[in-house]
């Protein structure tokens, strides 16, 4: 079976440390899920090439340009995600959150995520805590356990560099162990597929939903 992971990287220059932490995160949950028997499909969101399109999606009441539908299908669909965002001013970029205000508030429901962030100096590896999870709990994604930040100095090999290794390839395992695995019940402790809880569906924001009501039946309720 061939799973999707959909990578979204915030940084703004070329080359960039935060593309350079997305690559090496896509890198080792593609091995990761490999080595579960599973063929696995990348896809890569530059956040930096829609920067005029988020600007154009927000000022014009929220209607997606082509480039915005198009990365809201992709995350919408994947299978799991890799999120790689610069440290702003003690928090994520700008560029990072707007991308996230104009996704669907269902579009990744339950969906396991990687959080990771770059940042000049080791003082800011809190932002993984205090930003970055916060958000994507509120999105109700599956957030594993193990958060990636990467200095500076974590890029110059050395000490620093070994314990990126280590934390790259834990919250790979992680997060491909999440994506492999079934949904479902244990047979025997479910008496019919009724009785289970639905997950709640996601939503790219994209279509219009079927079920809409028309306005003749809202008018009808409203005793119009």
């Amino acid at each position: 079976m061939s799973r999707r992971i959909v990578v979204i990287t915030a940084g703004l220059s070329r080359p960039s440390s935060t593309r350079l932490l997305a690559d090496r995160l896509a890198d080792a949950v593609g091995a990761e899920v490999s080595a579960r028997g599973e063929s696995v499909e990348v896809e890569v969101i530059e956040l930096r090439e829609l920067a005029q399109d988020l600007a154009t999606t927000m000022t014009a009441g929220g209607m997606p340009t082509g480039r915005v539908k198009r990365a809201r299908d992709l995350v919408t669909s994947a299978d799991g995600l890799i999120a790689v965002t610069p440290v702003f001013t003690a928090s994520y970029s700008g560029l990072f959150k707007m991308f996230m205000d104009v996704l669907d508030t269902d579009a990744i429901n339950g969906m396991p995520v990687v959080i990771a962030a770059t940042a000049g100096t080791a003082r800011h590896q809190l932002v993984l805590d205090h930003a970055l999870r916060p958000l994507f709990t509120y999105l109700r994604a599956v957030v594993v356990p193990t958060g990636v930040f990467a200095a500076t100095e974590d890029f110059g090999g050395g000490e620093g560099g070994g314990g990126l290794a280590g934390r790259v390839a834990r919250a790979a395992s992680e997060l491909a162990a999440l994506v492999v695995s079934e949904s479902g019940s244990v047979a025997g402790f479910a008496a019919s597929a009724e009785e289970l809880v639905a997950p709640r569906r996601r939503r790219s924001g994209n279509g219009v939903e079927t079920d809409v009501t028309d306005f003749e039946t809202l008018l009808g309720e409203l005793g119009q």
